[in-house]
């Protein structure tokens, strides 16, 4: 729900996403395991490409754990260098280590698949971008704001459309006031159904959050949930089969998908969520039906297909380059952290001081979060997934306070990126 505040960079944008905070509590066994691997290819002094610090790698994901992440797991890439780490542990009670080949739900980095379907429809012709949504969807947004919402101002978040969460799990119907949200729901819908039509009406008939095509724009994942619906009106399949079809297989993406239930299939690590320390110790959300958030936030992969599905998307090999032109078009949008962050259509930027400009996404689950970010030129690629959520407390004021898991995973995105 959150995003990062990470202070390696300059952060054109803190996506909402990626730093949901949390708490070192439910503290894994020792020795963990250390899985470090830097792999050259025949091409990897090509001009663009620097040579990557396995030891300082090694040692920045090894502090995120030591500073309470219990396990996560990374890849990073430049040219033909692949390198590859894990550290700590995918269950605190067997004390099973992470591996880097691991399945791991990756949360609103699914918003990037879901607007290179949508806008791979609007090459086709079948939507247009600054076309009314009233025009295909008139039942879900009847009216004048069904005239007034863009395709556009879905994807980049500045319909107006309020959040929908709040609504469909009552125990967060304080946000985004988060130190009066409390966790919950999360164990009552553990096993609920959604339908999404259903969230979606919640949505749009809750208050406004803006006006439509308005700046900033207010994060809320109902804009993705009728996207979702808007694929399936135009394709004539569901969403998630549309967006396997034509950006899942066209990447060559072999570990990467929608969850067809509650569990995730193959090697994964249990997901802990602190609920901002309410929950003590966290609690393993890795078992969830993820119809709460569908084509908005429940695609499942690996690093590995994070960093090749970013890279290719940079490249013009997922939508023609004009379309990925229109991605990087960005505006100010309010994250569902009340930051307000840069975003473009399902992608946004990341700069350090004097370096260059990264492209990608971050996104969290009940448990877990991933970020993958990639360099414009395509050359050098980050992707890092966590098993903890929400672990700073919060004080008297209701706000987060620091924890060293901060500036611990600070570091090894700054390292990544730029070392």
């Amino acid at each position: 729900m959150h995003s990062p505040c990470t202070r390696c960079c300059t952060h054109r944008v803190h996506n909402e996403d990626m730093r949901v905070p949390g708490d070192r509590r439910g503290a894994h066994p020792e020795p963990c395991e250390r899985t470090y691997a830097v792999r050259n290819s025949p091409n990897s002094t090509e001009p663009n490409s620097t040579e990557l610090d396995a030891a300082e790698l090694n040692a920045a994901i090894e502090n995120v754990h030591r500073a309470g992440i219990p396990g996560l797991f990374a890849e990073v890439r430049d040219g033909g260098q692949v390198w590859r780490g894990a550290a700590g542990v995918a269950d605190v009670t067997t004390g099973r280590p992470v591996t880097a080949d691991m399945r791991h739900r990756v949360g609103s980095i699914t918003k990037t698949f879901t607007s290179a379907a949508v806008l791979q429809q609007v090459e086709s012709g079948r939507i247009g971008l600054d076309a009314p949504i009233g025009r295909y969807l008139p039942k879900l947004v009847p009216g004048e704001r069904g005239d007034a919402i863009t395709v556009r101002m879905l994807i980049n978040h500045t319909s107006g459309l309020a959040e929908y969460l709040p609504y469909a799990y009552p125990s967060l119907e304080a946000f985004p006031v988060a130190a009066d949200t409390r966790p919950q729901s999360l164990d009552d819908h553990r096993h609920t159904r959604f339908d999404p039509v259903e969230l979606i009406g919640m949505g749009v008939t809750a208050p406004a959050v803006g006006t439509p095509g308005g700046a900033p724009g207010v994060y809320s994942n109902t804009n993705y949930l009728l996207l979702a619906q808007l694929l399936e009106e135009v394709s004539g399949t569901t969403a998630e089969l549309c967006i396997t079809r034509n950006v899942i297989e066209r990447a060559g993406l072999r570990d990467t998908g929608f969850p067809a239930g509650p569990y995730v299939d193959g090697p994964h690590s249990r997901l802990y969520e602190a609920w901002f320390g309410m929950i003590d110790p966290p609690r393993d959300y890795s078992v969830f039906d993820m119809s709460y958030a569908g084509p908005s936030a429940s695609l499942i992969s690996t690093v590995a297909d994070l960093n090749r599905f970013y890279g290719l998307l940079l490249a013009g090999e997922i939508i023609s380059p004009s379309s990925l032109a229109q991605m990087q078009r960005t505006g100010p949008v309010i994250s569902q952290e009340g930051k307000t962050i840069d975003y473009g259509l399902g992608l946004y930027p990341m700069e350090g001081p004097g370096q260059g400009v990264f492209w990608g996404h971050g996104g969290t689950v009940w448990g877990g979060g991933a970020l993958a970010m990639v360099r414009a030129d395509g050359k050098r690629r980050m992707a890092v997934a966590v098993n903890l959520q929400r672990w700073n407390r919060f004080d008297a004021a209701g706000q987060p306070q620091p924890h060293p898991i901060d500036d611990a995973l600070a570091t090894l995105y700054r390292v990544a990126m730029y070392g």
